[in-house]
């Protein structure tokens, strides 16, 4: 007879327990970078709605931006470092293959033998890492879980590229995620569509760019590093014909319709598009929607927690109100979930 294996005790529910989020010292305005692409801040304003956004300095890194908003999240939640039993970090703009940050990360933390690892899924990376989270809670697996998303994606910047050099930027946010009397994580809607990788992309990849670096080595020409490129018209094409029906899964997996929100946090890719997807969902006025756009850019990975911090920060929500987030981008990638804010420090 084999033997009979054990299975961790599941809980019925997850929930956010606390919030941080970290933000680069230097604020980069528009007019510091319109010169470069031949543009100004009226036509950037009107095409994304971005203000102003954070480029990380030197010391600020993917790992020390995740730890200070980390150290926020802990303190909010009223975890310890020891408690956590998972660190799960979204980012695609790590810049070595290995260790994973999230391992870092928890090193840093003073965490001990503690899982760890990071999730590449565009600016839908919080969300899918959020979704892991919280099923590693339901399932019994962890008591509490870290997830992160950050970004430093000015390094990746061709900072003349007039399509993308004014959109990207750089931050961090994170949430401990733990078990619940009632349920604070919906069930995720996500999915994928690699056939449009095209539209958001590394323009080479580092093979392609170690062979370019050899033959200019050995002819005396030049090469370029690789850089982050986009097609806007065509992210936002699908942006607003397909992410209604992702928003609209998330709300019926979750059991709430749309006029039962409070808030709205989709991932801070554009103005437009957030203006085009509170239309279609046809939200209520009094449904508070996230648009750290403006003063923060587009931090990919980043850009859901540390907006949800924003509406906090700001008041426009309130710890335990219901949100729905929704993040997107490169893949293209999308998952979304309907949940209750977290409180901040």
């Amino acid at each position: 007879m084999p033997a009979q294996i054990a299975t961790a005790t599941p809980v019925a529910h997850a929930a956010l327990l606390g919030l941080g989020a970290y933000r680069p010292r230097r604020v980069v305005p528009n007019a510091e970078i319109v010169d470069r692409i031949n543009s100004s801040d009226e036509w950037i304003r009107e095409r994304s709605g971005i203000e102003a956004r954070g480029w990380a300095e030197t010391d600020e890194t993917i790992v020390s931006m995740s730890v200070a908003a980390a150290r926020d999240a802990l303190t909010a939640a009223g975890v310890t470092a020891e408690q956590i039993d998972a660190v799960i970090l979204a980012t695609s703009s790590q810049m070595v293959l290995g260790p994973s940050a999230g391992a870092v990360v928890a090193t840093e933390l003073g965490m001990h033998d503690t899982a760890a690892f990071d999730v590449s899924a565009g600016c839908a990376g919080f969300c899918y890492a959020l979704a892991n989270a919280a099923n590693l809670i339901r399932a019994g697996e962890a008591r509490h879980v870290l997830v992160v998303g950050v970004e430093r994606l000015s390094d990746l910047l061709d900072q003349e590229d007039r399509t993308c050099a004014f959109i990207f930027a750089d931050g961090a946010g994170a949430v401990v995620v733990g078990s619940s009397d009632v349920e604070g994580v919906g069930p995720v809607a996500w999915g994928s569509d690699g056939s449009q990788t095209a539209a958001i992309k590394q323009d080479k990849d580092f093979q392609q760019y170690f062979a370019e670096v050899a033959e200019a080595e050995a002819t005396g020409g030049t090469t370029v590093r690789p850089y982050i490129r986009m097609n806007g018209a065509a992210v936002f094409r699908w942006a607003i014909t397909f992410l209604e029906k992702a928003c609209r899964e998330a709300l019926d997996r979750a059991g709430v319709t749309a006029d039962q929100i409070d808030a709205f946090v989709p991932h801070q890719a554009n103005g437009r598009i957030t203006d085009a997807l509170v239309r279609t969902l046809h939200l209520p006025d009094s449904v508070a929607i996230a648009r750290d756009i403006a003063r923060t850019g587009n931090t990919s990975a980043a850009s859901i927690p540390m907006a949800m911090e924003e509406l906090l920060r700001s008041g426009a929500a309130q710890a335990g109100d219901t949100a729905l987030l929704l993040g997107f981008g490169a893949g293209l990638a999308y998952a979304g979930q309907v949940v209750q804010l977290p409180p901040i420090v």
